[in-house]
């Protein structure tokens, strides 16, 4: 009978950032900062930086308490919803938004 062996998966890690919280929030791939926390009126909101491979993104959670009656509290989830797509819309980066100040061309000249 031959003797079995159990394969065994090797990920090579991704080195810490400058920012991460270097704990048990960064996992084999991912690193996560340390949260940042805003709290006002019961409600709180915390955001968090994140880089998933070469993919760096802010996660965002919030709680936010409803009111007890049903139709406020629906009033309450749209205008957060609204408010949401608000700041994605503002904070978004846009496809050649960034570009470095050594591309910039010239009034009517066009990219080759």
């Amino acid at each position: 009978m031959a003797a079995r062996t159990v394969r065994r998966f090797h990920r090579t890690g991704t080195p810490h950032t400058d920012w991460c919280a270097r704990d048990h929030r960064c996992g084999i791939n991912e690193h996560r900062s340390a949260d940042l926390i805003a709290a006002a009126l019961g409600g709180r909101a915390v955001i968090t930086r994140v880089r998933a491979g070469d993919t760096e993104y802010a996660e965002i959670r919030a709680r936010i308490p409803l009111h007890s009656n049903e139709n406020a509290a629906r009033w309450q989830l749209a205008a957060a919803l609204r408010l949401m797509r608000h700041l994605l819309d503002t904070v978004a980066v846009r496809p050649g938004a960034l570009r470095s100040r050594t591309e910039r061309l010239a009034l009517g000249t066009a990219r080759r």
